[in-house]
C-alpha cells in the first residue's frame, strides 16, 4: 500500500500537504484539511516526521513501516538477483552489438511557535541538495526534510554484497564509486513486450559513477553489456542466510555478471574491479519501470532530435526538434537502437547519457527544487524503483549519500564510455573487446582520481605537494632495499617484479614477500624519511605516481627495507603505473551541463 492510500480518505496527495511558511522559510506538514492552519506542523529541517497521523504514516502505517525496517534485509529474491526459477541462458543477439537494450524531522517546533527566519542562502543550499544530482537513480533520494523515512525504507529492496562493497555510506577522505545497473528484467504493468520474457535480470545498462575525493568533479563511465570479460568467483548470500560461491568464468559478455548462474550485483561489482582496477563502493539497480516512473515524477525530460524518429521496435515516434518526454516515450527513447548512429548498442549508450544528463539538469532546476509535490513523488518513485546494497539500504543513508554527491557541479560531470574494439575472434562481430592503450589510460586516470574536466580545487594543490616527493636526489640502484608484496590481480607479480628489479635494474637488495595481507586497488611505496632517496630511485624505475609515495614520520634503523605493495593498477614489471594528466583526445566525452541533439 502506498503513501497516498494510507492517508486521508479524501484522496488528497500527501505531497500537496507540504506548505511553505513565509514566516520561517521552512516547509510544514499541514494536517488540517479544512483549508486553514491547524496549529500543528512538522518542520522539514529534521530527519523524519514525528509520529503523527500524517499523509504517509497513520498509526497502523507507522507500525507496518517500523516492522519492515526492523527486519533488516528484504524480501523479493527475484529483485535481489536470486531468482528461484529455472536457469535461463542469456538471450542471443540478432545483430551487431544489439540484443535487448538498456533499461534498455527529528524535532519539530511546538505548536504555534515561530522559529527564526532562515537566511535565504541557507534555504537555497538545503534545496540544492534536496533535489539530488544523479538522474533517475539518485533523483529525489536526498529529500531529508520531506522524507518519511520509515515509508521510504519500506520501499527499498536490499542485497548483501559482503566484501564486494563498502559498509560505510562514504569516506570523507576518499573518492566514491557507485555502480548503476539497469536490468532487462520485465516487471510491472505494460512491460510485457520488452526484453527477454524469462530473464532473471542481466546487467544490460551499466554506469560506473566515480565522484572525486574533493567532490569537485565526477566521471560517469558506461560499460557496454557486450564487452567480453572475465567474471571472477563471487560469494552470493542465499535466502536462508547461507553463502554460495558462484565459480567465475572467462571470455563471456559482461551482462552475464548478473543473473546468470545465480549471480547478484556483488558479482557485477567484482567484475568491474577485474576490468578497471577500481573498487566499487555501492550499487543501485533499476529495471524498465524506473525510467517510466521517474521521468513522469520529474514532470518530463527534455530531449532534442536532429532528425525525425519512427522506430517500430521501441515504438518511438517523434518529429525532429525538442521534446519533453516521460513514461512510455522516455523508455522508448533510451531503448531505441535503430534510430541513431550505426544502430548499435554503443550509439544507444550515447543516447542514454544524453537522457541522464538532461534529467540531472531538470532535477537541479528551480521548477523541481521548489516543488514539495515533485520532491515527494520523486523520492517515493525512486525508492520504489531501487535495489541497493545494504551499505546504503535505508532512506537516511541514501539521503546522506545524495547530499555528498550533490556537491559536484553539473559542468564538472563527464560522461564517457569504455574504449572498445570489435571482437576480432568473430567473423561478424556482435561483441566487443577492450582497446587496451585507450582503456588503460582512462582507467588509470579514474584510479588516480584525475578529473576529465578542468577543475580548480584544493586537490590540485595537494597533488602538487605529493608530486614534490618525487623530486630530489636518487640513491644508486645497489643501495635500494625493498620488500615487494603482491596485493593486485596479476598472479606472481611480486616474484616477477623482484626478478626484473634485480636483473634489469640492479636492485639486488629486493625481496619477494609473496601476497599482501589484503587486496589493494593502488600500488603504494612506504618508506622512512631517511629512505627518501631510495624511494625516488625506485619510483623512477617503476613509473610510480606521486600519490603512491607514503612517507613515514620516523627514520628507518639498520637494514630496514622499504615496502612496495603492488595493487590492481600494476600491469607488469617495466610498465609505468603513472596515469596520463588528461584524457586522450579521441576518447568519447559528453558534459552533463550541455544539451545535445541525438543524431
Amino acid at each position: 500500500m502506498d503513501a497516498q492510500s494510507r492517508g486521508r480518505a479524501d484522496g488528497i496527495d500527501p505531497a500537496d500537504q507540504w506548505v511553505l511558511n513565509p514566516e520561517t522559510g521552512d516547509y510544514e506538514l499541514r494536517l488540517n484539511h479544512s483549508g486553514g492552519d491547524s496549529g500543528e506542523s512538522s518542520r522539514t529541517s529534521g530527519a523524519r516526521v514525528p509520529n503523527s497521523r500524517g499523509p504517509a504514516q497513520d498509526s497502523a502505517g507507522g507500525r507496518r513501516a517500523a516492522s519492515r525496517e526492523g527486519r533488516g534485509e528484504r524480501r523479493n529474491p527475484a529483485r535481489d538477483g536470486q531468482d528461484p526459477g529455472p536457469k535461463r541462458e542469456v538471450p542471443g543477439q540478432r545483430s551487431r552489438r544489439s540484443a535487448n537494450g538498456p533499461r534498455d524531522q527529528e524535532s519539530s517546533a511546538p505548536a504555534g511557535r515561530r522559529s527564526r527566519k532562515a537566511p535565504k542562502a541557507r534555504r537555497k543550499k538545503v534545496l540544492l541538495w534536496t533535489g539530488g544530482t544523479m538522474a533517475f537513480v539518485l533523483v529525489g533520494l536526498s529529500v531529508g526534510g520531506y522524507a518519511l523515512y520509515q515509508h521510504f525504507n519500506g520501499n527499498l529492496n536490499t542485497v548483501d554484497v559482503g566484501e564486494a562493497g563498502n559498509k560505510n555510506v562514504f569516506d570523507n577522505d576518499a573518492p566514491v564509486n557507485i555502480l548503476i545497473i539497469g536490468t532487462d528484467k520485465r516487471t510491472g504493468k505494460g512491460n510485457e513486450g520488452y526484453g527477454d520474457k524469462g530473464s532473471v535480470g542481466h546487467a544490460d545498462t551499466n554506469i560506473l559513477f566515480h565522484v572525486s575525493e574533493d567532490r569537485t568533479n565526477a566521471t560517469a563511465l558506461s560499460i557496454p553489456r557486450d564487452l567480453i570479460s572475465n567474471i571472477p568467483d563471487c560469494k552470493v548470500k542465499q535466502p536462508d542466510g547461507s553463502e554460495k560461491v558462484v565459480p567465475g568464468t572467462r571470455g563471456v559478455r559482461f551482462n552475464q555478471s548478473l543473473g546468470q548462474e545465480g549471480r547478484n550485483a556483488g558479482c557485477t561489482m567484482r567484475t568491474v574491479r577485474e576490468i578497471t582496477g577500481i573498487k566499487v563502493d555501492h550499487f543501485m539497480m533499476v529495471d524498465f519501470n524506473a525510467v517510466k516512473e521517474l521521468s513522469t515524477a520529474v514532470g518530463g525530460v527534455k530531449i532534442c532530435l536532429a532528425k525525425p524518429v519512427k522506430d517500430p521496435d521501441s515504438h518511438l515516434d517523434l518529429p525532429e526538434g525538442e521534446h519533453t518526454i516521460q513514461g512510455e516515450d522516455a523508455l522508448a527513447f533510451v531503448r531505441t537502437r535503430h534510430s541513431f548512429g550505426n544502430h548499435g548498442d554503443l550509439d544507444r549508450i550515447k543516447i542514454q547519457q544524453q537522457f541522464i544528463a538532461s534529467m540531472i539538469r531538470q532535477m537541479q532546476s528551480d521548477d523541481t527544487l521548489t516543488s514539495p509535490t515533485k520532491l515527494y513523488k520523486l523520492a517515493d518513485a525512486a525508492t520504489k524503483a531501487l535495489t541497493v546494497d545494504t551499505g546504503i539500504g535505508t532512506g537516511k543513508k541514501l539521503a546522506s549519500l545524495a547530499q555528498e554527491l550533490s556537491k559536484v557541479n553539473t559542468k564538472n560531470i563527464t560522461f564517457t564510455t569504455v574504449p572498445v574494439l570489435d571482437n576480432p575472434a568473430e567473423k561478424t562481430p556482435v561483441t566487443v573487446v577492450l582497446n587496451p592503450p585507450k582503456a588503460d589510460a582512462l582507467f588509470a586516470m579514474m584510479r588516480d582520481d584525475t578529473s576529465l574536466t578542468e577543475v580548480k580545487s584544493k586537490k590540485k594543490a595537494a597533488k602538487s605537494k605529493q608530486d614534490a616527493l618525487l623530486k630530489g636526489s636518487k640513491a644508486a640502484a645497489a643501495d635500494v632495499r625493498v620488500d615487494v608484496y603482491n596485493g593486485g590481480k596479476v598472479p606472481g607479480a611480486a616474484q616477477t617484479t623482484v626478478v626484473w628489479l634485480q636483473n634489469q635494474q640492479g636492485v639486488l637488495k629486493s625481496t619477494n614477500k609473496a601476497n599482501a595481507p589484503a587486496k589493494v586497488a593502488k600500488t603504494t611505496l612506504e618508506y622512512a624519511p631517511n629512505q627518501a632517496d631510495q624511494a625516488r630511485a625506485l619510483a623512477a624505475m617503476m613509473g610510480l605516481p606521486g600519490s603512491a609515495m607514503k612517507q613515514g614520520t620516523t627514520d628507518a634503523e639498520g637494514l630496514q627495507a622499504m615496502v612496495l605493495t603492488l595493487g590492481d593498477d600494476f600491469k607488469g614489471a617495466g610498465t609505468p603505473i603513472t596515469g596520463p594528466a588528461k584524457v586522450p583526445d579521441d576518447i568519447q566525452q559528453a558534459n552533463a551541463d550541455k544539451a545535445e541533439c541525438a543524431k
